[in-house]
């Protein structure tokens, strides 16, 4: 079953031929997709384009005022779509061409709408699994001044280098990042990070604190990053210099 953000997706057609049109959009309308748009000249794609945000694009690469090849470079300087080419040039040049420049999949004519209808399918499905990956990937990255915290890797870097924490470490410095500009309180080290009472782990916060300094800052004893709050805690703060 066609999962229903895929028959939502708005869709591009290119194409001198009206038959073909209207061909392609009655075979889409009967496999579930409701918003299509089509376009006989290379102007109007690119206008429509622009004005509709498609999520996948059917380009003729034979225009009659431009190629397919050149819409889809214009939509490559923005997007990246799935992009199908339809062409009566079956010749392995043109294939290659059409992959090279950013195309996604490339149909001869003449050609079964069926299949044409499939390959949007899969290309859309595809499309929006890579979208949710990167989507997962950018909600486990924390970024703030110079640093960026990847938590799926369990990694912390400064402008790009990674630093070598200690579990300990890397546990308060996540806590600071994902409280930047709050002030936190050494009981709350304490809760969040080992998990016991203050009692006693005053001189393990301070050790700490100490060891992340040397860490990421470039002058440890003038801190400008992990700041002390006098009786209150430590705050993680950056200014844009």
């Amino acid at each position: 079953m066609m999962n229903v953000n895929i028959k939502k997706s708005k869709i591009l057609i290119v194409d001198d031929e009206v038959e073909i049109l209207d061909l392609l959009k009655m075979v889409l309308k009967k496999e579930g997709f409701e918003n299509i748009y089509t376009a006989e000249t290379g102007k109007m794609a690119i206008e429509i384009f622009k004005e509709e945000n498609p999520e996948l694009a059917i380009l003729d690469v034979m225009l009659p005022d431009m190629e397919g090849y050149d819409i889809c470079k214009t939509i490559r300087k923005t997007s990246n779509i799935p992009i199908l080419f339809l062409s009566a040039k079956g010749e392995e040049l043109d294939r290659l061409m059409g992959l090279a420049i950013g195309g996604d999949d490339y149909i001869t004519k003449p050609f079964s709408p069926r299949e044409v209808a499939l390959r949007v399918k899969i290309q859309l499905r595809r499309n929006m699994m890579v979208n949710d990956i990167n989507k997962e990937n950018q909600e486990t990255k924390i970024k703030f001044g110079p640093f960026e915290i990847d938590e799926q890797k369990i990694e912390v870097r400064k402008n790009g280098i990674i630093i070598d924490l200690k579990p300990k470490e890397y546990k308060m410095f996540l806590y600071m990042m994902k409280h930047k500009n709050q002030i936190i309180s050494k009981e709350k080290f304490c809760d969040e990070v080992w998990g016991e009472d203050f009692i006693g782990f005053d001189n393990t916060i301070m050790v700490h604190i100490r060891r992340l300094r040397e860490k990421i800052e470039e002058n440890p004893s003038k801190p400008k990053y992990i700041v002390n709050v006098k009786g209150l805690g430590y705050k993680l703060i950056f200014k844009d210099e």
